[in-house]
């Protein structure tokens, strides 16, 4: 039985279901077809509420929004867009960027999501790196894209959700497209869908997935949703649908499952989240840690917003056992808790409804998958001790590959699991509680930052000689970039030089990735080859605010 469609209650307990529970993935599998043969005949249902930059609001059906996808598939191919071409897109959320996700999978093509905050050295690499055919992309970003063209020779395409100039095409001329056409028979293993994240070193790597990645997330989705929908459900994230958070945490597996999904055009605020949620009847939302935070602060927001939330999921970090009690006494919502990586993902979480979640704990394995905490050598680490998260590859959410580097995906792998790079303790009930990074990520806001990118752009300022990114602590995005700098010779330490830091790195890289904390130094630690030595850094950084 397909993971959609397992019925949870029959198990009784979480043990039964992980005990009985095993992967059935159909040998062929497309994403697109997997809303379109269920959903895409139903003129009544509605598949998205689109709450509009201008203040209006537009309900589409899954009628609707197949019609609309099949018109975008026709005029992809009709753009010379073939299996196996990566279709970058950088669009609202909203209608069109669903109906390009589903009429790229269709084709079998391969999505390239990108974010609205990416400045445009993150878009020329990533451009670069998987050799993009075309791009579909807002009137905002639109700038960007062609400053960036011309190192761009695979770019052969550009197409504009407006007004295009010369060399460009316009989004709108897909509506004189057919709406007659059939996913192609995709095999379930094969290329859908291409996400950059970062890392630790060098600029952020591609993780391919296959169409076979939305088996992955059907079951879990429903158990960090507490496993009941009903005509009432509403779907609603304001995280990005350029990130896993935003398009295979809610979009995807709600629109395969038939539900309705929010869509907000507008950049998240506390304030307007829960003016979306309470204006479209939201019942399940996902909603990182900081999120959560900043929407504590709002007084009295189940009175003032007509709020019907029910369940909340959560993940990137540990959620406060206060946002927990905040969550069920000011909005009657429970949170389950889940945790996974781009690379692979809903390894382990909580289902309150089957008595499997623990406010600040991860959660549990999730079936399906095999989960542990390892020590260095490979070894199950005793119930306590410190360890990395690990999980058994095979799992369907589980990457391809990093796109083109063979080196970087096998390193992935040791001692037979994947490891995430994650420090974890593990008690004796089998709950594992997240402890952060053993290399030198910066985990901020559900964003996850690489150092390396970073210090790269501020070393193209010429004030900077040298410089070491760390994560400093923070109490509402948990951790934010620090860059602590070696001034060049004749720069001195001010406010100003401070400020255009700052705002280079947020023009260049994007905006959730500059420094909040500059620190001017005389001299930085080095490692034995000569480099700066991030874990000395942060070492010193941690000692001098004890």
């Amino acid at each position: 039985m397909r993971a959609g469609e397992v019925d949870l209650d029959a198990f009784g307990t979480y043990d039964a279901l992980v005990e009985g529970f095993q992967w059935d993935i159909p040998e062929r599998l497309n994403i697109a077809a997997e809303v379109f043969d269920r959903w895409g005949q139903d003129r009544g249902r509605v598949a998205l509420y689109v709450e509009r930059g201008d203040g209006r609001r537009d309900v589409w059906s899954y009628w609707e929004l197949t019609r609309l996808s099949k018109r975008y598939a026709n005029y992809l191919l009709g753009l010379g867009i073939e299996r196996g071409d990566r279709v970058a897109l950088v669009l609202d959320q909203g209608a069109e960027l669903a109906a390009m996700h589903l009429g790229i999978y269709s084709i079998g093509a391969i999505a390239l999501p990108m974010s609205h905050l990416y400045g445009p050295d993150t878009y020329r690499h990533i451009l670069q790196d998987s050799q993009a055919k075309a791009i579909v992309v807002s009137p905002g970003q639109a700038g960007t894209i062609r400053s960036i063209r011309p190192d761009l020779p695979s770019l052969v395409t550009m197409v504009v959700n407006g007004e295009p100039e010369d060399g460009e095409q316009a989004l709108g001329d897909a509506s004189n497209e057919s709406t007659q056409c059939e996913p192609v028979p995709t095999l379930s293993n094969e290329p859908a869908l291409l996400v950059y994240t970062s890392g630790s070193s060098g600029h952020p790597k591609g993780a391919l997935h296959a169409h076979r990645i939305i088996e992955g997330y059907l079951l879990t989705f429903r158990l960090f949703f507490n496993l009941h929908f009903d005509e009432s459900t509403v779907f609603y994230t304001p995280s990005d649908w350029a990130w896993v958070g935003g398009l295979l945490d809610i979009l995807l597996p709600a629109l395969v499952l038939g539900y309705p999904v929010v869509a907000d055009e507008r950049r998240f605020t506390a304030e307007r989240s829960f003016e979306v949620m309470g204006r479209n009847g939201v019942t399940h939302a996902f909603l990182t840690p900081t999120a959560l935070k900043m929407m504590a602060q709002v007084s009295s927001a189940k009175t003032r917003f007509d709020l019907d939330l029910r369940v909340i999921a959560s993940g990137g970090e540990s959620v406060a056992d206060e946002l927990h009690g905040w969550a069920g006494q000011e909005l009657n919502a429970v949170v389950n808790e889940f945790y996974g990586l781009t690379e692979v993902n809903h390894l382990i979480g909580g289902c309150e409804a089957l008595g499997s979640g623990r406010p600040g704990w991860m959660g549990l394995p999730y079936p399906g998958r095999i989960v542990a905490v390892l020590d260095e050598a490979g070894e199950q680490v005793s119930d306590g001790e410190v360890g990395e998260v690990a999980v058994r590859p095979g799992d369907p959410t589980q990457m391809i590959e990093y796109w083109g580097k063979p080196d970087a995906t096998a390193a992935r792998v040791r001692h037979g699991w994947i490891m995430t790079g994650d420090q974890a303790v593990r008690d004796a009930e089998g709950y594992i509680r997240y402890l952060g990074r053993d290399d030198d990520m910066v985990s901020s806001a559900g964003y996850r930052i690489g150092p390396a990118e970073v210090e790269e752009c501020l070393l193209r300022h010429p004030a900077v000689s040298e410089v070491g990114v760390i994560p400093a602590p923070d109490k509402a995005r948990g951790e934010v970039v620090k860059a602590v700098i070696v001034l060049a010779k004749g720069f001195q330490p001010s406010g100003d030089l401070t400020t255009e830091l700052q705002q280079q790195v947020k023009t260049q890289l994007a905006a959730y990735k500059y420094p909040r904390i500059v620190e001017f130094v005389e001299e930085l630690p080095k490692t034995t080859t000569g480099k700066v030595n991030r874990k000395q850094l942060a070492a010193q950084a941690r000692a001098s605010r004890a």
